[in-house]
């Protein structure tokens, strides 16, 4: 017994880096990207040398279907050359500036997002604190986000659109980005009302009885029991709604026939067949993405740190 005592625990084994096997991923996926890419533009590279009279060899076949000015699926150097060509050798003021399409995107995204946030602070607040609300309107609120957005979306963008640019007297680009706000709104606000009516209700009982107990009423319950307690559940809440806030500005680019936006420029993409361009627009879209999903997590993180709710 003693010599058990005596014995020592071993030690925990450290965490290992997540660097080392997110390379291993990202290498394998490009590995298989190129293979992807020559089997795919290959017909179209015959077809080129045939036209041209030539019997090409293997090296020269491989080389053309990475160097094609519209295949069907660039290589991944092709990307990262047009990202580049298009972001830091084109002035940002630019019409043919992807900073420029990104930035009209993001205004809409964080208009949508906002309103989304605020929209859905105030349902799950009613939804929490009024029964009747709970059974009618959760349902409906679940009930929204059934319809697909490609669908909904042309119907709320047009109309809106020209509602607001007919009617209402607004300029064109105004109700566009109006009409692109209402599609992030209509995406964003369901995750956060969801989120927050979970977070709401996660304080124990016997914490909300403690609270009745120090004479406190709704009001005050609310902003010092229950939405300290909801905070860790909306940051997470807000990650999922920023990134298809995005998702729904791209979208809503696409009826109007905005000029302008990254919805615009994969629109112009595919009617003049430069796949280069839509896939620059897409790695683009997912980069803006992940930022933003980064500095909702940071802002998040910062929140739960000041609390002294992470460990």
């Amino acid at each position: 017994m003693t010599a058990l005592a005596a014995t020592p625990h071993p030690l925990p084994a450290k965490p290992k880096g997540k660097l080392v096997p997110v390379l291993v991923v990202t290498l394998a996926l490009i590995a298989l990207w190129y293979v992807g890419a020559y089997f795919m533009n290959a017909t179209l590279a015959r077809d080129a040398f045939l036209r041209a009279k030539k019997e090409p060899t293997a090296s020269e076949l491989l080389l053309a279907t990475y160097a094609m000015d519209r295949p069907l699926l660039p290589a991944p150097h092709q990307i990262v050359a047009e990202i580049w060509k298009s972001t830091a050798l084109t002035p940002v003021t630019s019409k043919k500036s992807l900073v420029y399409h990104s930035w009209i995107t993001l205004s809409a995204t964080l208009a949508g997002f906002l309103s989304g946030a605020l929209l859905g602070l105030i349902l799950a607040a009613a939804i929490v604190h009024v029964p009747s609300l709970d059974r009618s309107l959760m349902p409906w609120v679940i009930a929204s986000q059934t319809i697909p957005i490609v669908a909904i979306a042309p119907m709320i963008v047009v109309v809106g659109y020209n509602l607001m640019n007919g009617q209402m007297g607004f300029s064109t680009d105004t109700s566009r980005f109006i009409a692109k706000a209402l599609i992030s709104t209509y995406l964003s606000f369901f995750p956060i009302t969801v989120g927050l009516v979970k977070g709401l209700r996660s304080p124990d009982t016997i914490l909300v009885d403690l609270m009745r107990t120090y004479s406190a009423n709704r009001w005050q319950t609310f902003w010092k029991l229950r939405m300290p307690a909801a905070l860790p559940f909306l940051f997470a809440s807000m990650q999922v709604a920023i990134a298809i806030s995005l998702v729904g500005a791209i979208v809503g680019e696409l009826p109007t026939g905005a000029s302008a936006g990254i919805g615009a420029r994969l629109l112009a993409g595919s009617y003049y067949g430069q796949t280069v361009q839509i896939w620059s627009a897409l790695i683009a879209a997912s980069v803006l993405a992940a930022l933003l999903v980064w500095m909702v997590s940071l802002g998040g993180t910062a929140v739960v740190k000041r609390m002294g709710l992470a460990r």
